[in-house]
C-alpha cells in the first residue's frame, strides 16, 4: 500500500492508531484535526496537518488524494441526550460529512475511495438479529446513522466506491467502553448493566483498524459493512469474562432504572442491544485477529 490518504477525526481512539500503522506502512498521509498541536504530538510523521473548522474548505485538502477517510464526530454516547447535545451530534456528524461530500465533489483530482466511520446504532434497539440487510431501526441514534450514511452516499453518483463501516462497541484499555467497565471491576463493585441478557456486539480496536485498511486494498467493500465480532455474546457473558480476566467478580448488576436515571434516552443503547452479524466481512472472507472475548480482553488487557 502506497496511496495518499486524508484523515479527519484522527486525534481520535480510532485515528490515532490507523494514522500511525498507515504512516509506518509509508502511505502519505495528512491528518485533519480541531487541533493541530495536538494532532502534532499525537501521530508523528504525517505528511500534512491541516486545522478544521466550519470555514476549511475541504476541496483544498482532498484534492489529488486516493482516499479520503472521515472519522470526525461528537461521541454519541458521552453524556445525556439532552437537545443542545443531540444538535452536536447531528452537527458533528452529518453536517460535517456533507461538506467532505461536498469537498470530494468539488475537488479537481477526486480520490476513488471515500470510508466514513458508522454505528450500528442504525438498527435502533430490541432483541433481535441483524445484518446489512436489515431495514432501519427507530429512535434518535438510528435517525442519526441513517442520516449521516446518506449524506456519505452521495458521492456514489459521482463513481466514487463509498464504505460506510458501522462499528460495534470497539474495546481498547486506554479509550473507550472497556476504560470506564474497568474501574468497577478494579473496587470489586463491577457487574453487567442492565438486565445483562442484551447482546453485546464487541469489536477489538485492533480489527477496526484492519477493516479499514482492508476497506482501502479491497474493491469489493462497499456500502454498510457491520464492524462486529462473528461471536454473539450478551452483557451478562461480557462481564463475566471481564472480571475473569482482571480477577474480579462480577456481582454487581446495574439496573436498568439507575442508567435511565444517569443517561435518560442514550441509556436505551446500553439496555436493549442488538444481535449483530458481519455477514459482509464473512462474504469478503475478512479473517478477524479476535473472534474470542476472553483471549482478546487478555491481549488487551495484558
Amino acid at each position: 500500500m502506497n496511496k495518499k490518504i486524508v484523515i479527519t477525526g484522527a486525534t481520535g481512539l480510532i485515528g490515532r492508531k490507523l494514522s500511525a500503522e498507515l504512516i509506518n506502512e509509508g502511505n502519505q498521509v495528512t491528518v485533519v484535526s480541531r487541533s493541530v498541536e495536538k494532532a502534532k504530538r499525537l501521530i508523528y510523521g504525517a505528511h500534512n496537518y491541516i486545522a478544521w473548522n466550519y470555514e476549511t474548505d475541504p476541496a483544498d485538502f482532498v484534492n489529488g488524494n486516493d482516499v479520503v477517510i472521515h472519522l470526525m464526530g461528537e461521541n454519541i454516547m458521552s453524556k445525556r441526550w439532552t437537545d443542545a447535545h443531540k444538535k452536536n451530534v447531528y452537527g458533528s456528524r452529518i453536517i460535517s460529512t456533507r461538506k467532505i461530500v461536498d469537498g470530494i465533489k468539488q475537488a479537481v483530482s477526486k480520490p476513488s475511495l471515500f470510508i466514513h466511520s458508522s454505528a450500528i446504532g442504525f438498527y435502533g434497539i430490541g432483541n433481535f438479529e441483524a445484518d446489512e440487510n436489515s431495514i432501519k431501526g427507530k429512535g434518535f441514534l438510528a435517525d442519526v446513522v441513517d442520516a449521516w450514511e446518506k449524506e456519505a452516499e452521495q458521492v456514489e453518483g459521482i463513481n466514487i466506491r463509498r464504505v460506510s463501516l458501522r462499528l460495534g462497541i470497539v474495546l481498547d484499555k486506554n479509550d473507550g467502553a472497556l476504560k470506564r467497565m474497568i474501574l468497577p471491576f478494579k473496587l470489586f463493585i463491577g457487574g453487567p448493566l442492565g438486565s445483562g441478557l442484551q447482546w453485546f456486539p464487541w469489536i477489538s480496536i485492533d480489527d477496526v483498524v484492519s477493516v479499514f485498511k482492508s476497506a482501502i486494498e479491497n474493491q469489493k467493500y462497499s456500502g454498510a459493512v457491520n464492524v462486529v465480532s462473528p461471536e454473539a455474546i450478551n452483557m451478562k457473558n461480557f462481564a463475566k469474562e471481564l472480571g475473569k480476566v482482571i480477577k474480579r467478580p462480577s456481582l454487581f448488576r446495574v439496573p436498568d432504572f439507575i442508567l435511565k436515571l444517569i443517561l435518560g434516552e442514550a441509556s436505551e443503547a446500553l439496555i436493549y442491544g442488538v444481535k449483530v452479524i458481519p455477514q459482509k466481512l464473512n462474504d469478503y472472507g475478512y479473517q478477524f485477529k479476535h473472534d474470542k472475548i476472553e483471549p482478546t480482553l487478555r491481549s488487551i488487557l495484558n
